[in-house]
Order: structure tokens, then C-alpha cells, then sequence
């Protein structure tokens, strides 16, 4: 791997004034009623009760290093970018069944209303390749967050993970060992869910999907997906319980 792009985030730096939920809208274009970060709010009565001070957390797609994202797709839109680490969807090959949203941990997923694939953070590719940072990290006026590159040992990220001082929020029984880490106190812990992996799938999965990469390529799997779609989802409607995607927290 080339690259393994990760984010540091300090919450104490968070003022909760959500330009960067804002800058990636704009940035990425994400429909109304979706978002591809949050901040996370505390709870006001517990931080009073137990006197600590008040933490916001900033998040988005952790590009966690064991995604279980992409074992869930039947497919192989969902995919682990061999260039930079990042988890990415292709949307030629996305049927929009939303098995990946229930399978990843953190609720980043969600299904686009008009395009009807599924979508998330990919720390905005576009931006990257022309030389900008994510939207989110560029327009933070206190600069919580620090984007960069793991494998270089002379970026920010990697030197404040070798403080020790970094901490990576996780599902113990779904730990995809997450690229976002935050420094210190991040806040509540308790939040991502258990991943809940697809059973419906599995043969087209664990047979179909490879033998049909195997022997007619790309190109035709894509084909494939999309008679599958047509086939399985005739309107192209979601299904009702994956609706809403990501909502502020």
C-alpha cells in the first residue's frame, strides 16, 4: 500500500460550530436530509452531574483498516482502495440492496435518495486529487482536525499517534480497527453498534461475485449488477428501515 490516509481529531477543539458538516455538503454534494460527518453531542445533564467539561464530537467514515462494509457488499462496489487504505464505493457496481449500512458500526452509510447506491465520506477523492484536503479539515477554524498519510513518517497525523496520546472509538465485537483516532478524551465511547452482516447474500458473495470476477472481468460484473438490481429492486426503491441514513447526533 502506497499510502494509509488517516484523520486526527482533537474533540477538545470542536466548538460544535459544524462548518465542516457544512463544507462537505457542499463540497461532495450530499442530498438534503443526509450528511457524511456529525458531531456528536454530549449530554448536557450527565457532563453537569459528573462535572467534566463539555466534549463535541466530530466524525465520518472511521476507513477502518478491517471494514466489515466491505464484506457485506454482494457485489464489490464496497472496496478497500489498495492506493491509500480508503474504503470507496463504485457506483457502477452498487445494486443499492443496503446490506452495507447495517454492517458498518459507526451508522456512516447511508442510501442516496436519487442515485439510489449507497454513500459516505471518502475523504473527499475529488478534493484530493487536485491537491486539497477534505473539505472538513480545510474550513475547521480551530483546526480539530489533521489529515495525512500514516505511512509517512513525517506527517502530523503519524507523529501525534506516536505521542501515545491517540485512542481509536470501537465496537468491541466489531472491531474494524478504525483510521480516525482522536487525541485524549474523545468524548462518549459507547456509541458505534455491533456490525450486522447479510445472510441473503452470502452465495452470491462467496461464489457468484468471484466467479464472476474470475472469468468475464469488471466490465461485465458491473453488467451483472445491473440486471441484478433491475431484477431484485424493479421500482429502484429502498428498502423502508434503511431510510434516513446519518442524522446529527
Amino acid at each position: 500500500m502506497e499510502k494509509k490516509l488517516a484523520m486526527v481529531i482533537d474533540s477538545f477543539a470542536c466548538i460544535d460550530c459544524k462548518a465542516c458538516q457544512a463544507a462537505c455538503k457542499e463540497a461532495n454534494k450530499v442530498p438534503k436530509g443526509q450528511w457524511r460527518n456529525w458531531i456528536k453531542t454530549p449530554d448536557v445533564e450527565a457532563v453537569a452531574k459528573n462535572g467534566k467539561r463539555m466534549l463535541f464530537q466530530p466524525g465520518n467514515c472511521m476507513q477502518c483498516e478491517k471494514p466489515t462494509c466491505v464484506e457485506a457488499c454482494p457485489t464489490g462496489a464496497t472496496y478497500k482502495d489498495p492506493l491509500d487504505g480508503t474504503v470507496r464505493i463504485d457506483r457502477r457496481l452498487c445494486i443499492g440492496c443496503g446490506q452495507c449500512l447495517p454492517a458498518c458500526p459507526y451508522g456512516a452509510r447511508y442510501r442516496h435518495p436519487e442515485l439510489k447506491v449507497a454513500d459516505k465520506c471518502d475523504f473527499c477523492a475529488e478534493r484530493r486529487s487536485n491537491g486539497l484536503e477534505p473539505a472538513c479539515v480545510s474550513t475547521c477554524p480551530n483546526k480539530a482536525r489533521v489529515f495525512g498519510d500514516l505511512n509517512d513518517s513525517g506527517s502530523m497525523v503519524r507523529k501525534l499517534l506516536e505521542t501515545g496520546n491517540a485512542v481509536q472509538i470501537v465496537n468491541n465485537k466489531s472491531n474494524t480497527d478504525p483510521h480516525i483516532y482522536y487525541l485524549g478524551d474523545p468524548g462518549a465511547k459507547d456509541w458505534p453498534v455491533k456490525a450486522q452482516m447479510p445472510s441473503a447474500f452470502a452465495f452470491w458473495k462467496n461464489l457468484a461475485g468471484p466467479v464472476m470476477k474470475g472469468f468475464v472481468g469488471l466490465s461485465a460484473l458491473g453488467v451483472g449488477a445491473m440486471l441484478v438490481k433491475q431484477f431484485m429492486m424493479p421500482n429502484d426503491t429502498p428498502n423502508k428501515k434503511d431510510e434516513g441514513g446519518n442524522k446529527d447526533a
